[in-house]
């Protein structure tokens, strides 16, 4: 199991479009991904679950990679989250 915290750098946030992104990108591995925000725990394979965590601009998210291809799967998810939810 790894875990992150992850900075939220997009200027408006996780909204649908990043949100769908991040969901892509997790679905091509086997591992599970968990986000959490507060007291909060959501699936990271979930659009809705990432909308419900009302991550705004500078927010700070714990991501939580579990799994056969974990270290893939927080690479690839440190790298969206860097670029801005932009695939590079």
């Amino acid at each position: 199991m790894i875990q992150r915290t992850l900075t939220v750098e997009n200027r408006a946030g996780i909204h649908a479009r990043p949100a769908t992104e991040i969901v892509k990108t997790a679905s091509r591995y086997k591992s599970d991904i968990y986000f959490s925000r507060d007291s909060m725990k959501v699936n990271g394979k979930s659009v809705m679950g990432i909308i419900t965590l009302g991550a705004t601009w500078k927010t700070e998210l714990v991501c939580t990679t579990d799994g056969e291809d974990e270290e893939e799967l927080m690479e690839a998810v440190q790298e969206l989250f860097r670029n801005r939810f932009t695939r590079s």
